[in-house]
């Protein structure tokens, strides 16, 4: 309505037109693909050439960055990482690495870890504030949680079977006969760290001895030989008794959680198939405590193709388990 026009309504208008008119006269509004991009666009070969230092095996991991296409104007964040640069924390029992948004600078929402536990190897009981998923990748692994109820369960998973602990329930991971095992897992936040989990060890060692005497009953006397330092990974023997003993008798008193925390990806039916490949996907609909993290295992054929897609809800994480891929 001509009564609404306001000073400066009618100067934004005027200045949009003065803008319309200089850049009619310009010939538009400007190429965004100029001044020209990619080595298609060069005139001088000599322009091409990388004649520095050169490692060939580390820069062919992202040939995209060392020729990229026309439609590049640089700026592209860092979308790969490698567990293989990460450093290895090594204790008696197995080791662990870990890429967190320190390392990769786009990964805000999650960050992930590559465990080895050797036969008998254990990480210690711990919590902590992000939930925690993860992939078995070799051997075999028995998996120990408490829920909030404070209802334990005992299971063994092997590879291609998932587990998921949600953020703040207390768990421990053994490696089983014949060789251990070694997983990847992810937390639901990308500044979280393997190496700053509240341990068990860390907990009893800094309460008083009389608190924790009173607290389970026994003489104080008992704590006298605690571990003063956290053990993280440690080496231990092969669980005794098996494993529906151990589960019967840890259920007796409290019995158990309604849901399983463990998920046998490897062993369903694909959720989707076709001649170039499978998808098995494992989510809140089938998998139900695993309420922040949703995932597939895609198996693509050579020559096949992961049709061209997006998440507008949700960052990727994506964990290569065998072959290559571009």
């Amino acid at each position: 309505m001509r009564a609404s026009l306001s000073r400066r309504t009618v100067l934004a208008g005027g200045g949009l037109a003065a803008l319309t008119a200089a850049a009619r006269a310009a010939g538009g509004f400007g190429n965004p693909d100029q001044p020209p991009e990619g080595a298609v666009n060069v005139t001088n070969p000599k322009a091409l050439t990388d004649p520095g230092p050169q490692d060939p095996g580390l820069a062919g991991f992202e040939p995209s960055f060392l020729n990229p296409p026309a439609t590049d104007v640089n700026g592209m964040p860092q979308f790969w990482a490698s567990f293989n640069l990460m450093p290895k924390r090594i204790q008696n029992g197995g080791w662990a690495r870990q890429i967190t948004r320190d390392d990769f600078n786009i990964s805000t929402t999650i960050a992930g870890v590559n465990m080895r536990l050797g036969p008998g190897g254990v990480r210690e009981l711990h919590w902590h504030q992000q939930a925690e998923w993860s992939v078995v990748t070799y051997g075999n692994c028995r998996i120990t949680i408490l829920d909030q109820e404070g209802r334990p369960q005992v299971a063994d998973v092997k590879e291609g079977d998932l587990w998921y602990f949600p953020a703040g329930l207390p768990h421990s991971l053994q490696g089983l006969d014949p060789d251990g095992t070694e997983f990847v897992l992810a937390f639901d936040n990308g500044e979280s760290s393997e190496f700053n989990t509240l341990l068990v060890t860390d907990w009893i060692a800094h309460t008083p001895p009389d608190i924790l005497a009173k607290n389970f009953g026994v003489p104080v006397e008992v704590f006298k030989n605690i571990p003063l330092h956290n053990k993280w990974i440690y080496q231990s023997n092969q669980p005794a008794p098996p494993l529906e003993t151990v589960g019967a008798q840890m259920a007796a008193a409290a019995g158990q959680p309604p849901n399983p925390f463990v998920f046998n990806l490897a062993g369903m039916p694909p959720t989707h198939e076709t001649k170039s490949g499978t998808v098995r996907i494992a989510d809140s609909s089938n998998f139900f405590v695993s309420k922040t993290i949703a995932s597939s295992q895609v198996v693509v054929k050579p020559g096949g193709l992961r049709e061209m897609h997006w998440h507008p809800n949700a960052d990727e994480w994506t964990y290569f388990l065998k072959g290559t891929g571009a």
